[in-house]
């Protein structure tokens, strides 16, 4: 177990994933709703021009488009369908047990809070940025584990992280930490000293708002031994 010094350095509150609609996104998702000659609206328009024909449709058949284009290759139709009637009042991103889906499913939501205004869940998620002083090396390959279990140091014994998955913050596998770190950004990096920008879910991270400065203890995930050598 390393021993690290952390500081927050900054905490927000945002309501939309950082680069979760880009342009071309917009462009393809007007083309499934056979929208003529998308490509040629201004950018400064696309998102608005998206939100008002996404209120062509019923809130629910809107909400099977946009699921249809963001995570349409990984459920099946019936799934789909059932989502896009829980997605009008269920925080799917943090209550679908699929994690790998919540930051989609949060896009999703997001958009279709936009543009039918409030019909949907506000998507509430935490961006904030802290430095980490101590053995940094660490955080070279598959940082997420380390870095989860080093916020895990912030955190109360009652947060979900703790209650959820104490035996990952102890063993040596913490495949989740991938799925709970939505965003993970190197900032900047000195001798002993990283600082990472992270995006995850007001779920997850809101308690570290709370902790101006820590210690933790973490640990990399073990290496499988087919890939030791």
């Amino acid at each position: 177990m390393n021993p690290f010094k952390v500081k927050v350095l900054s905490f927000d509150q945002i309501h939309e994933l950082p680069g979760s609609w880009e342009k071309s996104d917009l462009v393809n998702l007007l083309n499934a709703m056979d929208y003529d000659n998308p490509a040629e609206i201004k950018d400064a328009e696309l998102k608005e021009m998206c939100m008002m024909s996404l209120t062509d449709y019923e809130p629910e058949e809107a909400a099977k488009i946009v699921l249809d284009y963001t995570i349409a290759d990984r459920l099946t139709e019936g799934q789909l369908a059932n989502l896009s009637h829980e997605i009008l009042s269920e925080k799917l991103w943090e209550e679908y047990p699929e994690l790998h889906l919540h930051p989609d499913l949060f896009r999703s939501t997001q958009l279709l809070y936009d543009a039918f205004n409030g019909k949907f869940p506000r998507a509430e998620a935490v961006r904030f940025s802290i430095e980490i002083e101590g053995d940094t090396s660490i955080f070279n390959e598959n940082p997420e584990a380390p870095v989860v279990r080093i916020l895990a140091g912030g955190m109360s014994d009652r947060s979900l992280i703790h209650r959820l998955f104490s035996d990952q913050l102890a063993g040596d596998k913490f495949d989740e930490a991938k799925d709970i770190l939505w965003q993970l950004h190197v900032v900047a990096k000195g001798e002993n000293t990283v600082t990472f920008d992270i995006v995850s879910s007001t779920y997850w991270l809101e308690e570290i708002k709370y902790a101006d400065s820590f210690e933790a203890g973490s640990h990399a995930d073990a290496v499988a031994e087919d890939n030791a050598a």
